[in-house]
């Protein structure tokens, strides 16, 4: 009877101890999580804060958060200065149309690196390897020199075409698979097609179909996981992209480019091109760059808004997270 109860008694002792466990877990994780979060948060929600403050709010001390003097101004003035239709417009279409080369050409790539054996294959897989290391800066003259005078390897006469101010350099290193992190893009393809049982082309191959069925039908449908993740990494990129669409679009009508004379297109209205007062000082440039900034990332977020569900399950599918 004594031994019943100690042993009743031990267990018990074991089961809270469990539960303080899980409880302790769960504690740690909960303050992970919400340090993590603000940190990330804290930037977006200080430009989205201090986009609807006054001039007056700027300066004064007890405001902190939440405006005093909400306004909505600066996003007049700056919708009208960064030409928003015009350079959203011209944004999108160029992201797209890069998004779109970019996952097909590492689709192919990657497909090609995982399933097929060919001489030299692991070299340019560790060159794919090589360009993630290497800054965009040390190649940013060659690529210039490239599409000013390009001849195509010298197959072309003359001097070449000037591809500077097109679309074209953007949609050549897109579709040869030399883009903005294309190398990042293949490696992930490569690495999810490896992944795939070789049953599945084998019994493609089997009832007639040829390699570019097998790819199309049966290959490419289970790798939509690993091209969801490519499309919205590529096209997040490409949105923000400010050193290439300098590059090879100086002056063009985009958004990061717009983003960066706004506030003083802005102040050259307001003071009529005189020097800024204190009041149009350093503050108010920063007001204005966050409420340019709000405007750049917001289709982003709406983006993220709706595609947030598909974005996980396809990491999850993906495996990339381990």
């Amino acid at each position: 009877m004594k031994r019943a109860i100690v042993l009743d008694f031990v267990k018990d002792n074991v089961l809270v101890r469990e539960k303080i466990k899980k409880w302790l877990i769960s504690i740690i994780r909960a303050v992970l999580l919400i340090g993590i979060s603000y940190i990330i948060l804290l930037p977006l929600i200080t430009k989205f804060s201090n986009s609807f403050m006054s001039v007056r709010d700027l300066y004064d001390q007890t405001v902190k958060w939440i405006p005093r003097n909400i306004t909505t101004e600066h996003y007049r003035l700056v919708w009208k200065h960064m030409k928003y239709p015009v350079t959203f417009f011209n944004t999108f279409l160029l992201t797209t149309v890069v998004s779109l080369l970019q996952l097909f050409s590492c689709t192919v790539i990657g497909y090609g690196l995982a399933r097929f054996d060919f001489r030299g294959k692991n070299l340019i897989f560790a060159l794919v390897i090589l360009t993630l290391i290497v800054p965009p800066q040390m190649i940013l003259i060659p690529l210039y020199l490239n599409f000013r005078f390009f001849d195509l390897y010298g197959l072309l006469p003359g001097t070449g075409f000037n591809l500077i101010g097109t679309y074209w350099p953007f949609i050549l290193t897109s579709i040869t698979g030399n883009g903005l992190k294309n190398g990042l893009f293949i490696y992930i393809m490569r690495q999810f097609f490896k992944g795939m049982p070789r049953e599945l082309e084998e019994a493609g191959y089997i009832d007639g179909a040829g390699l570019f069925r097998a790819f199309f039908s049966i290959m490419l449908p289970g790798a939509i996981p690993g091209l969801v993740i490519i499309f919205l990494f590529s096209f997040v990129w490409q949105w923000n992209d400010y050193i290439f669409i300098t590059l090879f679009m100086g002056g063009g009508a985009f958004l990061p480019q717009a983003l960066e004379l706004v506030a003083n297109n802005v102040i050259i209205e307001i003071t009529g091109g005189a020097a800024p007062t204190e009041m149009q000082g350093d503050q108010y440039t920063s007001l204005l760059n966050n409420t340019g900034m709000i405007l750049v990332i917001a289709p982003l977020l709406i983006l993220y808004a709706f595609m947030q569900r598909y974005f996980i399950e396809s990491v999850e599918r993906s495996g990339i997270v381990g």
